[in-house]
């Protein structure tokens, strides 16, 4: 029963619920031993031959009463159990939601979503049937178990009641041995829903990957036996939840068996009356019901203590990006510094970062370049505390990240990220998250600066038009600026963009570029491109490899340099006279853009 010890925290918080629907229980069970009393009554009148239609409607309208009282207090106590169980799950998903929120991208990169999502509903599932059926069960066994006992020991036979005991033990033992069963079963079981949580929340996000390479029957396969595993593992369960109702009507039937044999010879000896036995017998029927809830109690206990350790377990994991003691609360303004010895991201054997020195001063604009892998991002994560610089520091107006809380720290960043993320809403809705209660004409403002407006036009719905999960509806250059539309409508004082033009064409990106420009004189703002355009009007330009800084300087200064920026600048800039003048072949371009230069 530790389970109930566990949730003690709960049942203080809505003791008057609970307290008010238990002692509603203990009266319904009160109730519950009056009819058998009645029945002696009568078959004992009846047999003394004095019973009589006044003696008859007396004790009828007294049974009827106490039918129609159970009636209306049985639904009392299941609002008052019920609710508060139902305010436990809430109150549980909502723990866990926030837990989420809190954790830094490290606790996502070694839990899968599938699982998560597991522990939010079935395993709260679990937890709150506990709360509610697991303490009526509990309540009404033992309440209503112990009264019948009583009952039948002292206003009948207590040696009838040890005879019709003597089975119990073996109930008990069995109920235990079946209940540690139950407990190491369902933990699997829950393990297994898990994971078929996981794959059919990545066959679902990926479904176009999937049939693009035309795997739909090898991942139905793999589907399956996950599946199956989850049927086997469910199944183990159901045969140990099946043993329960066998084992216990088998125990009470020997009872019934016992009470029958020597309560007759009791009769026959004038120890009892027939309607004594009656009543006996009866008491011995409502005892079928406390023995099946304490059966059923064990089962609910046992998959309610395995999920509450899985929630346990899940929200004991310390997020390990958290506000420090006296953290700065107003928001982060200032030059930013970069001064980064080395950094590794947890579990890795490589640095991602070394020997990074780099100061942006209010209002500046740094460009960051390089190979896909050579730490830009990387970077980003770090001046937004996603992972923390253990040797090295990242500040702002001259206070370490660490040194501002969370909130303030991010209150005045716009990010938009590399993989755009829209939510299943408007693109309305999209666009004002950060800013609920923005006007159209804030939204349609932003939405011109990044070129999309006359595209939202042209849906049907306009800004109402749904995206669907992840903008799945959308291009992917139109989710780059809706995404950088998002950031823009916050005004922050600090915007990153990292390589949010890589999806529109250069002419959009131009346009785009020189409007960003414009509306962010005076705002700080760090942009990492592979385009070298999207940096050439940067303060500095930073070009990493491998982590570490091979070229600094403005543009003019790196193609200057004729190093790895000023050769790729070279190589984009044949490209896009390919692209744009239609030259007929590469030497052409070479030609033209020789002259140019010269």
């Amino acid at each position: 029963m530790r389970i109930f010890r566990d949730l003690g925290w709960f049942f203080k918080q809505e003791k008057s619920r609970y307290i008010l629907g238990v002692a509603l229980l203990i009266v319904v069970a009160l109730l519950d031993i009056f009819p058998p009393y009645v029945v002696r009554l009568v078959v004992d009148g009846i047999e003394q031959g004095n019973v009589t239609p006044a003696f008859l409607l007396q004790w009828l309208s007294l049974m009827g009463a106490a039918g129609i009282a159970m009636y209306i207090l049985r639904y009392i106590w299941r609002i008052l159990l019920f609710g508060a169980a139902f305010r436990l799950g809430k109150q549980l998903r909502g723990d866990l939601y926030m837990h989420y929120t809190r954790m830094s991208p490290r606790f996502f990169n070694v839990r899968r979503t599938g699982d998560l999502m597991a522990h939010a509903t079935n395993d709260v599932q679990a937890v709150r049937v506990t709360a509610a059926e697991g303490v009526l069960t509990l309540v009404d066994s033992l309440v209503l178990g112990g009264l019948v006992i009583l009952s039948m020991a002292i206003f009948i036979s207590w040696k009838l009641t040890l005879i019709a005991l003597i089975p119990m033990p073996f109930m008990a033992y069995a109920i235990s041995r079946y209940g540690n069963m139950m407990h190491e079963r369902f933990l699997k079981a829950q393990a297994a829903f898990s994971k078929i949580n996981d794959k059919a929340q990545e066959n679902i996000s990926g479904i176009r990957v999937v049939k693009a390479f035309g795997q739909e029957e090898a991942e139905k396969q793999s589907f399956d036996q996950l599946s199956q595993g989850v049927v086997e593992k469910n199944i183990a369960v159901a045969r140990v939840d099946a043993l329960f109702g066998p084992t216990i009507s088998l125990i009470v039937g020997v009872s019934f068996f016992l009470a029958v044999a020597f309560g007759a010879g009791y009769v026959i000896g004038g120890e009892m009356t027939i309607g004594q036995l009656t009543q006996f017998t009866i008491y011995l029927g409502q005892l079928i019901w406390p023995m099946l809830a304490f059966g059923f109690l064990t089962n609910v206990v046992q998959r309610g203590r395995a999920s509450n350790d899985r929630i346990r377990s899940l929200l004991n994991v310390k997020p390990d990006i958290a506000d420090r003691k006296g953290a700065v609360q107003h928001p982060a303004t200032g030059a930013i510094q970069f001064d980064i010895d080395q950094f590794t991201y947890p579990g890795a054997v490589r640095p991602a970062l070394e020997a990074i020195q780099a100061t942006v001063s209010q209002g500046g604009t740094l460009g960051l370049v390089g190979k896909t892998g050579s730490g830009k991002t990387t970077l980003f994560r770090l001046l937004l505390r996603e992972y923390e610089a253990t040797n090295g520091s990242v500040s702002i107006g001259g206070i370490p990240v660490e040194g501002y809380t969370l909130s303030a720290l991010r209150a005045k960043i716009g990010y938009v990220p590399q993989d755009h993320f829209l939510f299943s809403a408007t693109i309305r809705e999209n666009i004002a998250f950060g800013k609920p209660n923005a006007t159209q004409e804030e939204i349609e403002r932003v939405t011109r600066l990044v070129q999309v407006h006359e595209d939202i036009l042209r849906f049907k719905d306009g800004y109402d038009t749904v995206v669907g999960e992840k903008g799945v509806t959308l291009s992917g250059g139109q989710k780059q600026r809706i995404s950088i539309a998002r950031a823009l409508l916050l005004d922050p004082e600090i915007l990153i963009l990292d390589d949010s033009l890589s999806a529109v064409d250069a002419k959009t990106e131009e346009l785009i570029l020189k409007a960003l420009r414009e509306e962010r004189a005076g705002k700080t703002t760090l942009i990492a491109a592979h385009r070298l355009s999207g940096v050439e009007h940067a303060d500095e330009i930073l070009v990493l490899k491998d982590g570490t800084v091979r070229e600094r300087g403005t543009h003019q200064q790196l193609l200057n340099n004729e190093d790895w920026y000023a050769r790729m600048h070279h190589q984009q800039q044949l490209k896009s006279l390919i692209e744009k003048g239609g030259v007929a072949d590469g030497n052409e371009a070479v030609a033209r853009l020789s002259s140019t230069s010269s």
